[in-house]
């Protein structure tokens, strides 16, 4: 079968058109041609123009579509630019793609670049491009281009994501299409045969999906303990002593909250890890996959680390801001006039400066550590490390960023913990609830850490199983190495 090329004519496989002339083939522009003029055409010509790239637009109107293009642009009907180029975009609706059954005879032996998206993810039996292949058996349908912007297309690659999908049945008229993807500077990705169209399709129609189970856990964290300090710090008050502190609702309760979540979604990064240890060790092999929602909370360590971040951060914004606040004024002039008028000369307390210094030295190092987490975790930072220095990083200074918080809590509550008067309504107070779920991380932690568990576990991820020696205890399969095990 003749090749594929984008001058029309068939040509040897080996050819390229590049459109400067470097190949030696011909210094001719190639001519693109784009079937529709919306938006996203409009953009998609101006990319290629600077690209080198000579262009024909067709449009069901060509008169009034010709305003919106530059001069340079050939805009005509959907006849003209069929036959004026060999790669063609279809940049029109799926619902519109039946309009073109008539220019069928037209458009054998084309390649069909299909850029469209749905409005919902799955929103057809099959994707479009899958569609589209269907209507033209005789065409080459390409999908690709669909995730890159209008805006994208205008002021280029750099100011969005740089990388298009491209898949389709045909290898020839992939490639020619990712060539001309590198030729418009973009980073094509080959997705292989169009069956990978639905799964492109769907790209651009998510919206944060690893994030949405982190942030909901975040939120539901955030406005439990939110309500648990308000019932605490402001309705007990309230009903106890006539004592109004609505006043602390927008500063002091948020505050409180803030830390709460921060070092508990910190602790739900590495329980995760702990549990599938655990896992691991209860079955004796690292080949038994593990239960649907832990696969799960291992995929999202990444966000829930991130979100603790974000609110520890916005926790020390908060702290920072608590003396510029009236009421702190207020507190601190009433606290000198009680002192004056009990004719109290110093009222220096050698513990509770200590208590406070620390607790603030231990709330710094753990920022730091947190903000290190962080920006290990930027694809550009994760990249100039190697495996072991980006776990030691996440998990060894993980767990000392956990411990050190752990004791930035423990130094806060102090003594308080074992004070009647802090437990309002029989509930204990919020820093309390905050030491249980690190403690059972770093307990946790320390039992791994013991010699005969964490000597199991690393035979364990090597590549030794139990179940070897309770079916076969005298084989040989015994003695073989981990190394040359093979998982069936």
């Amino acid at each position: 079968m003749e090749s594929i090329t984008m001058m029309g004519s068939p040509k040897s496989v080996n050819e390229t058109f590049l459109p400067n002339g470097t190949n030696g083939i011909k210094e001719d522009k190639t001519t693109i041609g784009i079937l529709g003029s919306g938006d996203f055409a409009k953009s998609l010509t101006i990319r290629l123009i600077r690209c080198g790239y000579h262009v024909v637009i067709g449009s069901r109107e060509p008169k009034c579509a010709a305003d919106f293009f530059p001069h340079v642009v050939d805009v005509t009907h959907h006849e003209d630019a069929i036959l004026k180029a060999n790669i063609i975009f279809v940049a029109i609706h799926r619902e519109h793609y039946s309009a073109l059954w008539d220019l069928k005879h037209l458009l054998a032996g084309k390649i069909l670049v299909d850029v469209s998206n749905n409005m919902r993810v799955d929103q057809y039996p099959e994707s479009n491009a899958e569609y589209l292949s269907s209507l033209f058996p005789d065409c080459y349908v390409v999908k690709g281009f669909n995730v890159v912007s209008a805006w994208a297309l205008q002021l280029g690659p750099k100011d969005a994501s740089s990388q298009v999908y491209i898949c389709s049945n045909n290898v020839q008229a992939r490639h020619q299409v990712i060539e001309l993807a590198r030729q418009m500077n973009f980073i094509p990705i080959d997705m292989g045969t169009l069956s990978s169209s639905r799964e492109i399709e769907n790209l651009p129609l998510r919206l944060f999906t690893p994030w949405k189970g982190p942030v909901v856990i975040a939120i539901s964290l955030a406005t439990f303990f939110f309500v648990y300090s308000f019932i605490r710090d402001i309705i007990h008050p309230y009903f106890k002593n006539q004592q109004s502190d609505f006043y602390k609702i927008p500063i002091e309760i948020v505050n409180k909250t803030l830390p709460i979540v921060a070092i508990t979604l910190l602790s739900l990064v590495y329980l995760a890890g702990l549990l599938a240890a655990a896992h691991q060790l209860y079955y004796g092999t690292k080949y038994r996959r593990f239960p649907p929602w832990l696969e799960n909370w291992l995929q999202c360590r990444k966000q829930l680390g991130l979100l603790s971040f974000f609110f520890a951060a916005v926790h020390v914004v908060y702290s920072m801001c608590l003396p510029m606040r009236r009421s702190e004024r207020y507190t601190f002039l009433n606290a000198a006039y009680q002192q004056v008028h009990g004719n109290v000369g110093n009222s220096w307390n050698e513990e509770e400066v200590w208590r406070v210094e620390m607790y603030i030295s231990f709330g710094i190092m753990s920022l730091g550590l947190l903000s290190l987490l962080a920006v290990t975790s930027i694809p550009s930072v994760n990249s100039a490390l190697n495996w072991r220095e980006f776990s030691f990083i996440q998990s060894t200074l993980g767990y000392v960023a956990l411990l050190i918080s752990t004791f930035h809590v423990l130094i806060y509550g102090w003594k308080r913990a074992f004070e009647e008067e802090y437990y309002r309504f029989y509930t204990p107070p919020t820093f309390v609830l905050a030491l249980v779920l690190p403690t059972i991380v770093i307990l946790g932690k320390i039992v791994l850490l013991c010699p005969c568990v964490s000597k199991k576990l690393r035979r364990i991820k090597r590549g030794w199983e139990k179940s070897h020696f309770k079916e076969n205890p005298g084989s040989a399969a015994a003695h073989v190495s981990p190394e040359r095990v093979t998982v069936m």
